[in-house]
């Protein structure tokens, strides 16, 4: 388990499931339709408080929550757990000062009075704050719709279909070398109205999926495991995600397979299960300096860590320290113009993508989503800001990635996709792997560890594969990789081009205290790293 997803395992499933003032219900019930009238109307009574309190600004989140999560092992049905949250969430602008107050109960009088108590906290707040907040300023959009464009509503499936499907991938990972086996499956409904005194009326349906799997082997004579887990992609998508389809498949070297917009789970599985009975006799790795052709499902989470999580705007100033501290990219960097990485490396932030675990059309302070620069031509040249820091960068607008993970907690920066952009010139994964004398190629999000700065960090994976004088050598173990951020950006000597290009992500990324979770996507190509330290993780002290 990783620190950052710390509900993303099946032990902390349910925990991940039930938010503030939740219950559980019926598979049914998560399909019956939300009132669209009682919405405005509570929200309006929200604003029309909140003007007469003397805000300055008020927004106001009618959120329905649904999640549903299904933990199978072996043959075993662990647990089914289908949650609904509802609520409504009031934030205030009022002398300079912010303040925030939520409620569970939706109806009229409830709404005024959390508003009063949100209009309390901000005046608290400006007797005490040294300045005052800035919002960069937000055209009203009126009354508009934006949904997830799913195929098949991942909750509209029955239960049973999914108990089935991960049953039979558990059956498929023991009958081709697991001794054991988890697969279990998340679906995640947001369904939020947002109103302001803007005068935006914004009406989200935002649907996430994602099927884990973890296969081990046991050598019974020794007692010694090996484990690979699924080389799916959590996605912005409905059920579709899982038909399988070959369009959405990978070829990739050492006959791997990679996927895309489409995840075949029981070709996974059994490949799972071979790999982790494969890495019971695969030679431990010599530690030293490696050239590393690094899959976009391990490249992802270098991504999430050592670029998306250091150019957090409040992480760069100080306001946040939770989960792995603030960042080395201060101000000063980008005013004199860092070299983040090589000239290839090109950085990209946005909740737009198509499929992407953040893609919305406007973000939880009703900014509408683009997308922007983070790095280019390897130089640092921008951060990622909310309506009420983007004055600090001497920007007129918000990026739009404020975000809070239930109506009950209040929005704040969050990070946004952020994806490594692919290699301009025509090069296929085979031909990166050719053209490496000593290499190691890399599959796999495994553990890691990362200083306070996010400048220092150590990655694992859960395939490690030797490249000898360009051919894939065989699988190797115990293998992890150490960087310093901009050295190993700068060490980029190659991407391959879009064809390749994939989409990773974190499902439940942990930031803030309170803490809140949120989910992001990072795309890549498969990119190629020269003279990177790679350390023996089983060698004994």
């Amino acid at each position: 388990m990783q620190r950052r997803d710390f509900l993303g395992s099946a032990g902390l499933g349910l925990a991940a499931l039930m938010l503030p003032f939740g219950r559980s219900v019926a598979a049914e019930a998560l399909l019956e339709p939300a009132d669209p009238a009682l919405r405005k109307r509570l929200a309006d009574t929200a604003l029309g408080a909140a003007r007469d309190g003397g805000a300055q600004y008020c927004d106001v989140r009618v959120g329905r929550y649904l999640r549903q999560s299904v933990l199978t092992r072996e043959a075993q049905v662990r647990n089914i757990v289908n949650a609904e949250s509802v609520g409504v969430g009031v934030r205030v602008l009022r002398d300079g000062a912010w303040g925030f107050a939520a409620t569970s109960q939706m109806t009229p009088d409830a709404v005024v009075a959390a508003t009063k108590q949100a209009l309390a906290i901000a005046r608290a707040n400006a007797g005490v704050q040294t300045r005052k907040v800035e919002l960069a300023p937000v055209q009203g959009v009126g009354e508009v719709r934006w949904a997830t464009p799913v195929r098949k509503n991942a909750l509209a499936v029955p239960v049973k279909d999914k108990v089935e499907l991960l049953l039979s991938v558990n059956a498929a990972a023991l009958k081709n070398g697991a001794d054991f086996v988890q697969s279990n499956l998340f679906a995640i409904n947001e369904q939020k109205y947002f109103a302001s005194t803007d005068g935006s009326y914004i009406d989200q349906d935002v649907h996430r999926i994602w099927l884990p799997l973890t296969a081990t082997a046991v050598d019974k004579a020794s007692g010694k495991f090996r484990s690979r887990d699924g080389l799916s992609a959590p996605m912005g998508m409905g059920y579709e995600y899982l038909d399988a389809d070959p369009a959405g498949k990978f070829a990739l070297p050492g006959g791997l397979t990679g996927y895309g917009r489409s995840y075949d789970v029981l070709e996974d599985a059994v490949a799972a299960a071979r790999h982790a009975r494969a890495k019971l006799k695969a030679p431990s790795v010599k530690p030293g300096k490696y050239d590393l052709v690094i899959d976009p499902s391990n490249l992802f989470l270098t991504i999430h860590e050592n670029v998306g999580h250091p150019l957090e705007l409040d992480r760069v100033l100080g306001y946040e320290a939770n989960f792995a501290g603030t960042s080395f990219a201060t101000l000063d960097k980008r005013d004199a113009g860092f070299k983040y990485g090589s000239e290839r490396v090109n950085f990209v932030a946005d909740k737009t993508r198509p499929g992407s675990l953040g893609a919305v059309g406007y973000d939880d302070e009703g900014v509408k989503t683009r997308e922007w620069d983070l790095i280019r031509d390897g130089v640092l040249v921008d951060y990622q800001a909310t309506r009420d820091e983007a004055h600090i960068l001497g920007h007129k607008q918000s990026h739009g990635c404020s975000y809070a993970d239930s109506w009950s907690s209040v929005q704040f920066q969050r990070m946004p996709n952020v994806s490594l952009r692919p290699g301009k010139d025509k090069l296929s994964v085979a031909e990166m792997v050719k053209g490496v004398e000593r290499g190691l190629y890399i599959h796999g999000r495994g553990s890691y560890s990362i200083d306070q700065q996010r400048y220092n960090a150590q990655f694992g994976g859960q395939l490690f594969f030797e490249i000898k004088n360009g051919q894939i050598a065989g699988l190797i173990e115990d293998a992890a990789y150490q960087i310093r951020t901009p050295e190993f950006w700068a060490s980029c000597s190659a991407i391959c081009d879009e064809r390749d290009f994939r989409l990773g992500g974190s499902f439940f990324d942990g930031k803030g205290q309170p803490s809140q979770v949120s989910a992001v996507s990072h795309g890549a190509a498969t990119a190629r790293f020269d003279g990177v330290n790679v350390i023996n993780t089983a060698r004994a002290l």
